[in-house]
């Protein structure tokens, strides 16, 4: 049975893998990519994310706090979480609104080489950073691991 929890305004049953958008970005609602489980993970979810934000004309500002997120929950998954991981976006013009989501093989039994490395106090910021950004975050477990998501309120570029 899946379990959910959410703080705000959850997607659901939107934490399911969506299906892969292989069309222009322009035109399509949502985009998913699967990502390698390591650390480059993160660079590269955010050069996808930006040119799936690029062709959906979010303005600068909204992008930044998009980028900030995926970043945050790329680095959570990688660190966390077992492979295989997944990047989902989903352009909601109700709002307008841009759901973000990380999918994983679920909770990994040790962290990863950053968190083991590095000080208590070096780390564990990137909920709170989600929280400030996002009108609502959750994560949802499914027979295949979690879904980590967040909704953004964002604007579009007007030229």
């Amino acid at each position: 049975m899946p379990v959910r929890t959410a703080v705000g305004d959850g997607p659901r049953g939107r934490g399911r893998d969506a299906a892969l958008v292989e069309s222009d970005p322009r035109f399509a609602a949502h985009a998913s990519r699967r990502l390698a489980h390591r650390p480059e993970a993160v660079g590269h979810a955010r050069r996808v994310a930006r040119s799936v934000l690029h062709a959906w004309r979010i303005d600068d500002d909204a992008a930044h706090c998009v980028l900030l997120v995926v970043s945050e929950l790329v680095t959570n998954a990688v660190e966390h979480a077992q492979p295989p991981l997944a990047l989902h976006l989903r352009r909601e013009n109700r709002g307008p609104r841009v759901w973000v989501a990380i999918t994983d093989g679920g909770p990994s039994v040790r962290g990863g080489t950053w968190t083991s490395s590095c000080a208590h106090d070096e780390h564990g910021r990137g909920l709170a950073i989600v929280e400030a950004l996002a009108a609502a975050h959750g994560a949802d477990s499914h027979p295949d691991g979690t879904t980590h998501w967040a909704r953004l309120p964002v604007a579009y570029r007007t030229r």
